[in-house]
C-alpha cells in the first residue's frame, strides 16, 4: 500500500458526535476475509459503507470505522492512525453502529466487545445496582397493592373461560444461568404443551380469548412483580427464556447467554422496540436490543422503557 499525499483541511472536522451519526457515507477498514460477512449484516442500511478504500487522501469530515483491526497489516493500521491524526472520526464499527442504530449487530461481535467491564455500567457500578434494586422493590410493592382489583378480575375471567390454574409457573433461566419459576397469568389452554415445548405463534390456537387480551395488554406478566420482590427478576431487563429454547438459540446467535449477566425483566428494550416474534430470526433481533441495553444501560433508560411499556398496556399494543 503506497503512502498517499494527504489533503489537510482541519477546519472541516466534526463539531459534535451527533454529526457523525448523520453521514450518508462512512469508510470501513477490515480484513478482506470478512468483507462478505460485513456486507451481509449491513446491506439494508440507508447509508453507504465504502470498504477498504486506501486511496483516500482527504480525511476532513470522514467517519472511519474499523472491524477486526488486529488482523490488519502494520501499514493498514498506520493508515487508520493517520486518519485520526488528520481529522477523521475513527472508531470500531460495532461501536459506531450501536450509536447510530440503537441496537447491536450481534453477528459482528467478537470477544473484545465484552472484555472491558467498565464499559458495562450495569455490571460494574454498585451504586447503579443498588438504585435499580430499590426502584424494583418500591414499584413492585406499589403495583401489587394498587393493581389488586385488576389481579382479581383477570383471575376470575381466566377461571370462567377454562379449567386449570389461574397462575402459570414455568422454569426460566435467570441471572448467572440460574433457573427459577416465573409467574404468569395463564393465557393458554391447560394442555397447551402436551406435545412438548414450542414457540408461541401468531394466531396460536392454544391461546384462549381471555389469554389473547391479557397478552396484548401485557396483563399476563403482572404476577412477575412477585419474582421481582424475590430478587429473581428486575422491572427492566432481557426477558427470561426457557433452557430448551436457549440451547437452540445459542447455536445460531453469538454470545446469546451473555444476556444472563443481568437479571431478566418484566419488560425490556426488545419488548418496546420490536414486535412479538416466533422464530429464530425474531430472537436474533431481540438479542440485538438486549445486548445494546446491557452495554448502554442507564437508570434513565429504565424509566423510558417502563413508560413505553405503560403505553403498551393502556393501548393494547402488545401480543
Amino acid at each position: 500500500m503506497k503512502k498517499k499525499r494527504i489533503n489537510l483541511d482541519l477546519n472541516k472536522s466534526f463539531r459534535s458526535r451527533s454529526q457523525t451519526l448523520k453521514q450518508n457515507k462512512i469508510y470501513l477498514y477490515c480484513p478482506d476475509s470478512v468483507i462478505n460477512e460485513v456486507k451481509k449484516c449491513t446491506e439494508s442500511y440507508d447509508f453507504e459503507i465504502v470498504i477498504n478504500n486506501y486511496n483516500l487522501i482527504s480525511f476532513s469530515k470522514k467517519v472511519v470505522c474499523h472491524y477486526k483491526s488486529s488482523m490488519l497489516s502494520d501499514e493498514q493500521k498506520q493508515f487508520l492512525i493517520r486518519a485520526m491524526e488528520f481529522g477523521s472520526w475513527v472508531e470500531p464499527l460495532v461501536s459506531y453502529l450501536d450509536s447510530r442504530n440503537k441496537y447491536t449487530e450481534v453477528k459482528l461481535l467478537d470477544s473484545g466487545y465484552f472484555l472491558h467491564q467498565k464499559a458495562f455500567s450495569i455490571l460494574s457500578t454498585q451504586r447503579n445496582k443498588k438504585i435499580k434494586r430499590a426502584f424494583d422493590i418500591v414499584i413492585s410493592c406499589l403495583a401489587l397493592t394498587l393493581l389488586l382489583p385488576i389481579y382479581i378480575l383477570v383471575a376470575i375471567a381466566i377461571r370462567l373461560e377454562s379449567r386449570g390454574d389461574v397462575i402459570y409457573k414455568q422454569l426460566r433461566v435467570g441471572q448467572f444461568n440460574k433457573e427459577f419459576k416465573v409467574y404468569k397469568f395463564r393465557s393458554m389452554r391447560n394442555d397447551a404443551e402436551k406435545n412438548g415445548a414450542q414457540w408461541a405463534s401468531k394466531n396460536d390456537t392454544r391461546i384462549t380469548t381471555v389469554g389473547n387480551f391479557i397478552r396484548k395488554t401485557r396483563l399476563d406478566e403482572l404476577p412477575q412483580f412477585i419474582n421481582v420482590l424475590k430478587g429473581e427478576m428486575s422491572l427492566v431487563g432481557p426477558r427470561p427464556e426457557r433452557e430448551f429454547f436457549i440451547c437452540e438459540l445459542e447455536k445460531e446467535i453469538p454470545y446469546y447467554r451473555f444476556r444472563h449477566s443481568v437479571k431478566p425483566g418484566i419488560t425490556g428494550l426488545a419488548q418496546v422496540s420490536y414486535p412479538y416474534g416466533d422464530s429464530v430470526e425474531d430472537a436474533v433481533w431481540k438479542h440485538k436490543y438486549d445486548i445494546y441495553y446491557i452495554k448502554h444501560h442507564t437508570l434513565w433508560s429504565d424509566f423510558i422503557i417502563a413508560f413505553k411499556t405503560i403505553k403498551v398496556v393502556l393501548f393494547g399494543l402488545g401480543r
